[in-house]
């Protein structure tokens, strides 16, 4: 069973920062890809930022210059640091991951439970 678990979320105005964080535990092999997406009312879930192993980190053209995403390869945890928000960054925020339960076994992507970033005007 593997798990992925996000927290950092919450309610800041516009220009504030968060930093959300995400841990992949249980049975774990290996992760490979971690990223964020995220979903706001009445929109469908999209990419924020992805970090591929060996690659460089790909944003989303809206959060570009603004966030920035990294890992900690030891704690299997990836973390989206958002600053200057903006209103129109408020969504439900889920983290994802392609991991390798046992070895021999493919990469299998899993989601965590989403975490609420509300930004005020």
């Amino acid at each position: 069973q593997v798990q992925l678990v996000e927290s950092g979320g919450g309610l800041v105005q516009a220009g504030g920062s968060l930093r959300l964080s995400c841990a992949a535990s249980g049975t774990i092999a290996r992760v490979d890809d971690m990223g964020w997406y995220r979903q706001g009312p009445g929109i469908p879930r999209d990419l924020v930022a992805s970090l591929r192993i060996g690659a460089s980190p790909v944003y989303a053209d809206s959060v570009k210059e603004r966030f920035s995403i990294s890992r900690d390869y030891a704690k299997n945890t990836v973390y989206l640091q958002m600053n200057n928000l903006k209103p129109e960054d408020t969504a439900v925020y889920y983290c994802t991951a392609n991991v390798v339960p046992r070895a021999g076994l493919r990469p299998f992507p899993y989601w965590g439970q989403g975490t609420q970033v509300t930004v005020s005007s």
